[in-house]
């Protein structure tokens, strides 16, 4: 299964979604996206359910010899998490990552400014949450993001994205009440692979997405 763009992989996401809505499992919902990826995919997952949408601002912490090796993730101003396995791999101590930390934390911070632009995050509190991104590789900044969120204690806690690894769905159903990942080849290699169009998003990209998205007032 491939993806023509994120657009394409959101409204097939979103017929998933529909089911669980329409069954009567997902009562009261809100959509987040990780941005920047999954915002054009939260969009169409949230217009389909008639949803509010909102961000949530994850960092992934990545080896200061190879930013792009994730060895943890960040999440609002909770502490990082770390892969543990992959700093004794590595050689690497939470000290050695401190200024990656402080850097990831400043720009966590720029964007939730930006994209939210003095609106306060929604309430979740006994709500069906909806975490979407477009694709889970490694599933360290869903995993972040979906600790963050329980502990606001929602009424249900869903992961959702188009495309997957085996390793990040099994790590991550262990985080979410529900994983729905629609595509989780053996060989993953990366997210990217299976999307035609996988263009890199911008900040403007992100706000547009946000400014026009129609669904129910977030409360």
């Amino acid at each position: 299964m491939r993806f023509r763009d994120r657009r394409q992989a959101g409204r097939q996401l979103a017929e998933q979604l529909r089911v669980r809505q329409n069954e009567g499992g997902l009562p009261d919902p809100v959509v987040l996206a990780l941005p920047r990826g999954g915002v054009t995919v939260a969009r169409e997952v949230a217009e389909a359910l008639d949803a509010p949408l909102d961000v949530l601002v994850v960092r992934k912490i990545g080896a200061p010899f190879q930013e792009e090796l994730g060895v943890g993730a960040l999440a609002g101003d909770e502490e990082p998490l770390f892969d543990e396995e992959a700093l004794g791999r590595l050689g690497l101590s939470r000290d050695r990552l401190a200024p990656v930390v402080e850097r990831e934390r400043a720009e966590l911070r720029r964007r939730e400014r930006l994209y939210r632009q003095g609106r306060p995050a929604p309430e979740i509190r006994g709500r069906s949450v909806i975490v979407v991104d477009d694709g889970l590789a490694t599933g360290s900044t869903a995993r972040a993001a979906l600790r963050v969120l329980r502990r606001r204690e929602p009424a249900r806690l869903v992961l959702a994205a188009p495309v997957g690894s085996p390793e990040a769905v099994e790590l991550l159903s262990g985080e979410a009440d529900e994983v729905i990942c629609l595509h989780r080849p053996a060989a993953f290699m990366a997210v990217g692979l299976w999307y035609d169009d996988f263009g890199q998003l911008t900040d403007e990209d992100v706000l547009q997405a946000l400014r026009g998205h129609h669904g129910s007032v977030s409360r």
